[in-house]
């Protein structure tokens, strides 16, 4: 073992920007490329958007300004504005800033000291703007070294700050903002902030009634009793129950949407269980309660204490230091609140009742069948290969964060599946095999879940049987080929997660496998094509005379570059829920009974390349179209 020489020498000191930009992830989590909602580039923009949003809390500001246009975001509040002379201080000294202050911002959402310092570090263009009293001063960096200093100018605009950024594509490579990302975090603002207005691009975001407001919103068809709304003092709960399976919850602290959950929503979901079983004078099973939950909850603490820097889960057992603690806090808050509006309400109570006892019912008669089919997965999994784990379940599978990091790729056919098994990080990369076509499930009931053999494999090696809590990945991508067999099968399993398991969808678990339809290669280098226009582009730069061969399926790809796709340069495509969007509505459009409706949908707004259309003795929408009529349950697109 050859010897390392350690001296003065091995010894760095780095100063903010370059400890940022060395590690990006004690900062702003995960790099990414815009498809998830907790990717880097989101996270600049909450940063920044926090200073605003304590601003709005202190009394100052009622309105936000964010533009984004291409790559470039802007965000303008009309606060008190940066004091002047602090204006390069504040995005580019680390640990400087109003929040140390606890009288200043006392229950504060942003990072102390550190925000908008890795906002711009993190950005090959950022700049700010704070107007106070008539002067404006200016400020603009390149990945955080100053490269203007403007003198004070005096400005009609009224008080506020302004900051332009352009993230770094050197560190969020092919990344790009998805609407529904942000809106989804703008809205979050709202709902907590009632009061406050977001202009986004010109579209208006405003709440009323906060959390009622959430729900409303995030409710996929009716609920079964009108939505319960409790607010005290640093809490605000909203829960009803729905016809669906599973438990769903929307957790925040201090205007944090703790996507991971955390101390708060433990001790929700113990305590709203105890309460209504105490209310019934019945001891059931407190997931016989909850099945069908859809909640929120938000809370505000002093001096919160995360689990990680991106603050998605709440580590806090107090709701200050020293304070009471969050399990008695939140627990006698809903032994008042929610006790006495299930006296008040006693038709509530009854509607309340009887999803617990169908609750009951139902579990009760699928025991023998969940019991069988936990053998079944068992036994599967030791003798069939279907599931080829990654080793940091296999080394240590009771450890509790588990997921972190971890994708778990479900493929269709040997090949694929040999191919992607060969090219995985085989310490965080999972792959699953699936055996032909799933099962439509749409309408069909949870006992299906456990008769398929296929959905009861995919469901154990999630660990998802009884909730979400049991998650064993992170990352969920289907990996089919682009044909109309391989985007059957990609509906088919979309369709069996938002029909039994809608929550894992809308917490941004699932995702679609993007692989490139073209490469393009001479002597010297080499270019993958996702699209005809990157083809073009490939052709352009290689020449004419350039190799070009298409991928027509996943086993098509050899190993070696697999290894390109699904490592730090993956491209995934979010399924995503938007805010307007019924889930069983759409299921019921494309997976429902055949309707001609449809089938005109499906023929006008398929896209497909020109080569593939050549390939073909018949075009892609007319075969979808034909099977349509051949099968009046199954949904080809």
């Amino acid at each position: 073992m050859s010897e390392t020489n350690y001296n003065e020498d091995n010894i760095r000191s780095l100063d903010w920007k370059e400890h940022i930009r060395l590690r990006p992830g004690m900062y702003i989590g995960k790099l990414g490329d815009g498809s998830s909602f907790d990717d880097g580039v989101y996270i600049l923009i909450k940063e920044v958007l926090d200073n605003c949003i304590d601003e709005f809390v202190m009394g100052h500001g009622k309105k936000v300004d964010v533009t984004i246009n291409g790559p470039r975001v802007e965000v303008r509040d009309y606060g008190r504005g940066v004091p002047l002379g602090k204006v390069i201080d504040v995005v580019s000294k680390i640990n400087t800033g109003a929040k140390y202050d606890s009288k200043a911002f006392k229950k504060s959402v942003g990072l102390n000291g550190v925000g908008t310092k890795a906002v711009n570090a993190l950005s090959t263009y950022f700049k700010i703007e704070s107007y106070r009293d008539g002067q404006m001063k200016r400020a603009e960096f390149d990945r955080g070294v100053l490269r203007k200093d403007l003198k004070l100018e005096k400005t009609d605009e009224s008080n506020g700050t302004r900051v332009v950024f352009e993230p770094d594509e050197e560190m969020f490579k092919h990344f790009q903002y998805r609407d529904p990302h942000i809106e989804r975090l703008l809205w979050n603002y709202c709902y907590l902030n009632t009061g406050l207005t977001i202009y986004y691009n010109g579209q208006k975001f405003h709440s009323k009634d906060g959390l009622l407001d959430l729900l409303k919103v995030k409710m996929d068809g009716e609920p079964l009793y009108p939505i319960i709304h409790l607010v005290g003092d640093d809490i605000e709960v909203a829960l009803t129950h729905a016809n669906h399976y599973g438990e769903e919850y929307y957790s925040f602290v201090n205007g944090q949407h703790t996507t991971q959950g955390g101390t708060h929503q433990g001790a929700f979901r113990e305590s709203v269980a105890k309460v209504i079983k105490d209310y019934f004078k019945k001891d059931w099973e407190a997931g016989d309660v909850r099945t069908g939950i859809v909640a929120a909850i938000a809370v505000k603490v002093i001096e919160p204490v995360f689990e990680s820097q991106t603050k998605t889960k709440l580590g806090s057992l107090e709701v200050e230091p020293g304070g009471q603690s969050m399990r008695s806090f939140v627990g006698d808050f809903l032994a008042t609140k929610l006790n006495n509006f299930l006296h008040k309400n006693p038709e509530v109570s009854e509607v309340l009742q009887q999803r617990i006892l169908n609750n009951e019912r139902e579990r009760k008669e699928l025991s023998g069948i969940r019991k069988l089919a936990r053998e079944r997965a068992k036994k599967a999994s030791l003798h069939n290969r279907k599931l080829r784990d990654c080793r940091i379940h296999l080394n240590d599978p009771k450890k509790d964060d588990r997921k972190e990091g971890t994708t778990l790729f479900i493929t269709e056919g040997d090949s694929a599946s040999g191919s992607i098994t060969k090219s995985r990080d085989v310490n965080l990369q999972a792959v699953f095999s699936l055996k032909g076509k799933p099962l439509n499930c749409f309408g069909l009931t949870k006992k299906i879940v456990y008769e398929n053999e296929e959905f009861n494999l995919v469901q154990a090696a999630l660990n998802i049987e009884d909730g979400m809590e049991g998650l064993r990945y992170n990352r969920i991508v289907i990996a089919t080929d682009a044909d109309v067999d391989g985007m059957h099968i990609r509906l088919l399993l979309m369709t069996f997660f938002l029909q039994f398991f809608p929550d894992l969808v809308k917490n941004d678990h699932l995702y679609i496998l993007q692989t490139p339809l073209f490469r393009v290669r001479n002597k010297k280098e080499t270019i993958y094509c996702y699209s005809d226009e990157e083809r073009l582009r490939a052709i352009m730069k290689l020449g004419k005379s350039a190799e070009i061969t298409r991928f027509k399926g996943l086993g098509e790809i050899s190993p070696d570059e697999f290894k390109h796709f699904i490592g730090e340069d993956i491209r995934l495509e979010p399924v995503m829920i938007t805010q307007d969007a019924s889930v069983q509505e759409l299921l019921g459009f494309y997976m429902g009974k055949n309707t001609p409706e449809r089938q005109d949908f499906i023929i006008e707004n398929l896209k497909v390349e020109k080569d593939v259309v050549e390939e073909r003795t018949e075009h892609p929408a007319k075969a979808i179209a034909r099977k349509l009529a051949e099968n009046e349950v199954e949904m080809d697109v």
